[in-house]
């Protein structure tokens, strides 16, 4: 057994554990963490199959923004996980139900005949100065350059239409406007108001008025109980 396969058989396992962990988990950020290694050890699978440039946007992107993106999202949610298990019962045949589909449509997309070695062979090794992003880039702009722009016409239309749906119509704003500020005189920007001075009260004259309040205080309590 060589190296790559040794690596190959490591890292797949890594992948279908951590797969499962993201499922099994209850833990919301565990199954998060599990989502990050599944997504590590298949970025290992593809630097095997020679896709650097796939494995290295699985990292950066998914890993370094979507996943930390939801690692601080389920933080911050306050979820109930008591009331979502609440019915929990009335759907599990119809869940084993789609799960059996699954299963079938897998099995019939990876059976021997269509991922076979005779269907798809190993792929040739390349030389040392082979460029995959190069052979991506000719790809993608040449044979399938109407895929690439109808998917990104999608992801655009889904970007429009979650704004639409989040959108709760235009709120007054409190905003700094700079030419405004510009314009103003020195007359709007400081107001002026005259006072009358109040004399200063010495700690003498304060000590007379707490004594004072104090022997009305004395003489009502004495005529209370009176």
């Amino acid at each position: 057994m060589t190296v790559e396969q040794i690596v190959f058989y490591v890292f797949a396992t890594l992948t279908i554990v951590s797969a499962l962990g993201v499922v099994t988990v209850r833990n919301s950020v565990q199954a998060v963490l599990c989502l990050v290694l599944t997504f590590f050890s298949a970025a290992v699978l593809w630097m095997l199959l020679e896709a650097e440039f796939l494995a290295v946007a699985l990292v950066l992107v998914y890993v370094g923004a979507v996943m930390v993106l939801f690692l601080f999202v389920v933080m911050m949610l306050d979820v109930d996980f008591a009331s979502l298990k609440q019915g929990f019962t009335r759907y599990v045949p119809l869940g084993i139900l789609i799960a059996i589909g699954l299963l079938i449509g897998l099995y019939w997309v990876l059976r021997g005949e269509v991922f076979g070695l005779e269907a798809m062979p190993e792929p040739a090794k390349h030389a040392v100065d082979y460029s995959n992003v190069e052979s991506l880039g000719l790809l993608l702009y040449t044979d399938y350059f109407y895929a690439f722009e109808i998917a990104g016409v999608i992801l655009l239309v889904s970007i429009v239409a979650a704004i639409s749906l989040t959108f709760r119509g235009r709120r007054e704003r409190r905003g700094q406007s700079v030419p405004t500020q510009h314009r103003a005189s020195k007359d709007e920007r400081l107001h002026i108001i005259k006072m009358d001075a109040e004399a200063p009260q010495d700690d003498e004259s304060e000590d007379e008025d707490s004594e004072k309040s104090a022997d009305k205080g004395s003489e009502q309590a004495k005529g209370e109980s009176s």
